[in-house]
């Protein structure tokens, strides 16, 4: 068993190569070597938001405060709030991030694949897609 204090592992800036606009992350867990969990608490200040991608194993999303914004390649754009969970199955094409105005905060925990990566990056989504009204 290993205690992580609370504050013990900084918040760090997401990766701008696979996201747009200013996004916060706090690591939960990226399991040791030999098991797959990886956990992050992502703040996304408002309009914020991923890039294109997929998850070999799947992705569930629990929104901690705010609202946010969940498309799949081809669907409708969703809106979500504080307490609803999403389960984004594995290979489903999509993003997520905070709604123009608002911001949003969720815990994300996916599994990574046999390549060791837990999500497979594709192109940004575009300002239109971003803004687009929910249904």
């Amino acid at each position: 068993m290993e205690i992580m204090p609370a504050g013990s592992r900084p918040t760090q800036p997401a990766n701008p190569a696979y996201f747009t606009g200013t996004v916060l992350q706090d690591p939960v867990i990226a399991a040791p070597d030999g098991t797959r969990l990886h956990a992050l608490i992502v703040h996304f200040a408002p309009g914020a938001r991923t890039h294109w991608h997929t998850h070999p194993h799947g992705q569930t999303l629990q929104v901690l405060s705010g609202v946010g914004r969940v498309q799949l390649a081809g669907e409708s754009l969703r809106e979500i709030r504080a307490g609803d969970t999403v389960w984004i199955a594995p290979g489903e094409r999509h993003w997520h991030g905070a709604a123009p105005g608002v911001a949003m905060t969720h815990l994300a925990i996916q599994e990574a694949g046999e390549d060791g990566m837990a999500a497979h990056w594709a192109e940004p989504v575009d300002e239109a897609t971003a803004k687009a009204t929910p249904t």
